[in-house]
């Protein structure tokens, strides 16, 4: 009996193809807060607020407001609470190893209800799993930083961490999906301050184990980086972007009626001008409004 052999290495990029994202693009990323407008938001910004704190009381994080003034001082890393590449690393595995669950979770609340009511979904699964997919790739990527990548205890961790949001986030979703869209808007602008910190702590020369180092290979081949453009710099800034482009999707989600509205970010669109789109050619990180985004029709 002749069984057949895979040729080729497994891409777990091929599925959902990365935009590409200019230099000057990720450049003009910047750290937004949206204001809460009602019980729903403010809702969803205390218990994002309580994760953040609770999360760096746990770890012990405490990043020092000091490196914007740019200045390169690796001995800085000889502090107690300076974050070394090693404890960046760690909080990026953790943090993307939860972070893939909201969108996940979502597109399977959604496909079981289009399966139940005999009705489309409006373009809305496919940009949540594909939001769930690129924070696992954010995850396989960092995890090519250690060696072993997790130890037991950190693994431990993980599961308990996810286990737990996971079965809270499906119950809320069921209740207010519009509260947990606004939930990771909230919580992507946090993942957008982390990553502009790590990145200030590498240009402050903070981490100089990653000054000359590029990118791993599933990163360069995900993101279509360049050669000369494939330093660990500018895969934290590929990273940034991605999370600061979650947290518009997830706020202008947020902003729609959830079950007649249209994914705008799946939808074709009337005339030309700003509009939202998967890359940054526009960027609007407080989210688009609903009567912005009322032109969209089904795909």
């Amino acid at each position: 009996m002749v069984r057949a052999r895979a040729i080729g290495a497994l891409s777990d990029a091929a599925a959902w193809p990365h935009p590409v994202y200019t230099p000057e693009q990720m450049d003009s990323i910047t750290v937004a807060h949206r204001n809460a407008q009602n019980w729903s938001d403010w809702v969803a910004l205390s218990a994002v607020r309580l994760l953040r704190w609770s999360f760096d009381l746990v770890t012990g994080y405490k990043h020092d407001h000091a490196v914007a003034l740019g200045m390169k001082d690796p001995a800085a890393a000889n502090q107690k609470y300076a974050m070394t590449e090693d404890k960046w690393c760690i909080r990026f595995i953790f943090l993307e190893s939860i972070a893939g669950v909201p969108g996940m979770v979502g597109g399977m609340v959604r496909h079981l209800q289009s399966l139940r009511c005999l009705r489309r979904d409006n373009g809305w699964i496919e940009t949540l799993l594909e939001e769930s997919q690129n924070e696992r790739m954010h995850l396989l990527t960092f995890l090519k930083f250690r060696d072993p990548p997790a130890g037991p205890f950190m693994r431990l961790a993980i599961l308990g961490a996810q286990g737990v949001f996971t079965n809270l986030f499906f119950f809320c979703y069921l209740l207010s999906p519009r509260t947990c869209h606004r939930f990771v808007g909230y919580l992507e602008s946090e993942a957008v301050i982390t990553y502009t910190r790590a990145i200030a702590d590498l240009e402050a020369g903070k981490l100089p184990k990653w000054e000359n180092m590029k990118a791993p290979a599933i990163a360069r081949d995900y993101f279509k980086m360049k050669d000369g453009e494939d330093s660990v710099l500018d895969l934290l800034k590929q990273v940034r972007a991605d999370e600061a482009k979650h947290c518009e999707v997830n706020h202008t989600l947020a902003n729609l009626d959830q079950k007649v509205d249209v994914n705008p970010y799946n939808a074709v669109w009337n005339g030309e001008g700003p509009r939202p789109v998967k890359g940054l050619d526009w960027v609007k990180p407080t989210g688009w409004e609903r009567e912005e985004v009322a032109p969209a029709k089904k795909a």
